[in-house]
């Protein structure tokens, strides 16, 4: 940033001269915070601003950070603000307004994606932009790779916590084949980077993806067939097949679950091992199973 001048003092500014260049939705509950802190403790940081004539030789600022607290101030109702007046250009102003809403990292994932993209595209590097904003290189280059594959809803899913970076790149490396994306996965979990609910996660996600397109804003919906005799035959037949399926699945649950009270009540006839089960505290079975191994109920 060039030709940055902050003055030594901050002025009151008239909270209805100033224009926001880079507005953004907030959460009610969060602004509320701000207004209650506000109220009771004053306004601990000065927004900033940039002055421009405004042609009738009033005075007219564009607004660089501190929107919540400009909005707050003026809910209070105040009609001025202290304010640090910069002299920069409108690129300097809308990039510096930029950097800190996504350095405080207290935007929603698809604005941070937003912002990381609005960088790139006015040409600052990756190093650049990860100078500006706070974050790692290695994040806004992870970032970047998934905003060039169009990965939405992976970006929001790496934001959010729920899917690692490397694991969401890797996705993007497998492409749409599902086997490929499998092998990702087990890749993840055997790294150690993508365990538990974290896998369920990205499965989710994967599913979605899938089904709903890598784009959030723009997913469109599929079209709806027409209602024909000829659909809703086919209809039928599709979950005729889905019921013999389940009941297939269910017939071999239960080959299996017979498998293992049969095998259970050998085992527990054996007084050696039944002993040292109990030796070891294990002697107990969830109600559904006790009941199918002793009918008479748990033997003395």
């Amino acid at each position: 940033m060039t030709g940055t001048d902050i003055c030594s003092e901050v002025r009151m500014i008239l909270i209805d001269s100033i224009e926001v260049l880079n507005t953004r939705e907030r959460n009610d509950k969060v602004f509320d915070e701000i207004v209650v802190n506000i109220k009771r403790v004053g306004l601990k940081k000065p927004i900033t601003v940039t002055p421009r004539p405004d042609g009738a030789g009033g005075e007219r600022y564009l607004l660089v950070c501190g929107e919540g607290r400009m909005r707050a101030f003026k809910a209070l109702g105040e009609s001025s603000i202290p304010a640090l007046v910069v002299n920069v250009s409108d690129e300097d102003a809308f990039i510096m307004s930029l950097a800190e809403n996504i350095a405080r990292r207290q935007c929603r994932p698809l604005e941070l994606l937003g912002g990381i993209e609005q960088l790139r595209d006015k040409g600052y590097k990756t190093k650049d932009i990860a100078a500006k904003t706070g974050l790692t290189v290695t994040y806004v280059q992870g970032i970047l790779t998934l905003l060039d594959h169009g990965e939405q809803r992976l970006i929001v899913a790496v934001e959010r916590g729920e899917v690692p970076l490397n694991a969401a790149i890797a996705i993007v490396g497998a492409g749409d084949d599902d086997k490929a994306i499998q092998a990702a996965l087990q890749e993840a979990y055997e790294a150690g980077t993508l365990r538990g609910k974290n896998l369920l996660e990205a499965r989710r996600v994967i599913e979605k993806r899938k089904m709903l397109g890598k784009s959030i804003a723009h997913a469109t919906p599929r079209k709806r067939e027409p209602v024909t005799s000829t659909s809703l035959v086919r209809t039928y037949q599709k979950e005729v097949e889905r019921q013999k399926l389940m009941v297939r699945k269910a017939e071999f649950t239960q080959h299996r679950l017979l498998f293992v009270v049969s095998a259970l009540k050998q085992l527990l006839a054996d007084d050696h091992f039944a002993t040292l089960l109990r030796a070891e505290g294990l002697d107990s079975l969830p109600k559904q199973l006790a009941d199918r191994v002793w009918p008479g109920g748990h033997p003395a």
